[in-house]
């Protein structure tokens, strides 16, 4: 019997982009998948054969955007400021295992203190066997901000054109695998003034062009809408939050939307929901914001559903699988919305040849799950298994059938 191969058998298959009945075979060679065959075939002789029973089979989830070092609930700045990189690595060690038990197999980190994002993806490698058990982590490093401007204390201060591009560099010699830039002001840092911009027009231009003769993608921070116009016309790969801000409210720019849609550019829906104690001023963005975020997926944008993980307690580490249950009632279909963080996210992370897909050459990053999520997104909460490039590091399976 050959410990290289393997096969795995489910009563279905989402496989990124569109489901499929029926018994479903998938070969795993050396942790990349090299067949799916719907035919009902049996696997052939000498590969061991798990089988699923009535589960589904799924590419492992993508979190486009989450923050690995922060503590859901936690005091961020004050940890931020004080606790060393021994704790900080620690917390995002243990974050990242609590979202790979839950199905999510990849995390884009888009902000960390640092570089510590970079450590733990030499830590977790590739994930084959032998390595630690962990998320492929696509990691951006500490996003850069104004001098205490939003996220000031990840340690990315950048201030004008020459500061910005020079913090570009910086980046690049590490090694990160995008550039992430506070375009305006957040919601989580005090004194930041989310409908203000940080940088101008031309500043961004200088960021996306350094950054894109690098060969790294850009990713803007942007909720108010001057802010989101300006990181589209300098070129910005993606924009988180997307919340089109003006002084009159939550206002969307249909100019700007058709814009994005014409360059292909990621939107990063960061799921908020309507709860008991939010400020008022927090409430009265949430219904526009679901508004235009499904105006802009009716419109052909590219909408990534994603979590910004740990901003806050309503984002533990694993909460993509819920977040995107109220992201489907709000913006996509169940299949438009198992694509949205499948196959559409791993596009938006650069890797869309070996991650988010069930298909012959893809890495063997899988989820499964019993039921039906195309039927009954709340499926994906109950985890059957995860495998992390071939090797099962979740849940727990019925006895292996053997050698076939």
């Amino acid at each position: 019997m050959d410990d290289s191969r393997s096969a795995i058998r489910a009563a279905r298959l989402f496989d990124g982009e569109r489901a499929h009945s029926g018994p479903v075979l998938v070969l795993v060679e050396n942790g990349l998948i090299t067949d799916v065959d719907l035919t009902g075939a049996n696997p052939p002789e000498g590969v061991p054969l798990t089988d699923l029973g009535d589960a589904t089979l799924l590419p492992g989830l993508i979190d486009a955007h989450s923050h690995l070092a922060f503590e859901a609930g936690g005091a961020t700045e004050h940890q931020m400021c004080h606790d060393d990189d021994v704790a900080v690595l620690a917390r995002m060690r243990e974050h990242a295992t609590r979202a790979l038990r839950a199905g999510i197999t990849t995390i884009r980190d888009l902000g960390d203190r640092g570089y510590l994002s970079l450590r733990l993806r030499e830590e977790f490698g590739d994930g084959t066997a032998g390595g630690v058990a962990g998320p492929r982590i696509v990691a951006a490093g500490p996003p850069l901000t104004r001098t205490g401007g939003h996220c000031w204390y990840l340690g990315g201060e950048a201030d004008g054109t020459d500061e910005a591009v020079a913090a570009v560099a910086d980046r690049a010699g590490h090694g990160t695998d995008l550039v992430k830039i506070m375009a305006t002001g957040g919601m989580s840092t005090t004194g930041s003034n989310p409908g203000g911009s940080q940088y101008t027009l031309a500043e961004l231009r200088a960021v996306t062009e350094a950054a894109h003769g690098r060969g790294l993608p850009v990713v803007a921070h942007a909720h108010a809408a001057a802010g989101i116009a300006d990181a589209v016309a300098a070129g910005a790969d993606g924009i988180e939050h997307c919340t089109f801000m003006t002084p009159q409210g939550v206002r969307l720019d249909p100019a700007t939307v058709d814009a994005m849609a014409a360059a292909g550019t990621f939107v990063g829906c960061t799921v908020v929901k309507p709860r008991a104690g939010m400020p008022d001023e927090v409430l009265r963005t949430i219904e526009p914001y679901w508004e235009n975020q499904a105006y802009m997926h009716r419109r052909g944008v590219r909408v990534v559903c994603c979590t910004d993980a740990g901003i806050n307690a309503h984002k533990p580490h694993d909460v993509l699988p819920a977040d995107l249950v109220y992201f489907a009632s709000q913006v996509a279909t169940n299949t438009e919305a198992l694509t949205s963080v499948t196959s559409l996210a791993a596009a938006s992370c650069g890797l869309a040849d070996r991650k988010g897909r069930v298909a012959p050459g893809h890495d063997a990053d899988l989820l499964a799950v019993a039921g039906n999520p195309v039927h009954d997104l709340g499926a994906l909460s109950r985890v059957r298994a995860v495998h992390r490039a071939g090797r099962q590091v979740a849940g727990a399976l019925p006895t292996e059938v053997g050698a076939s």
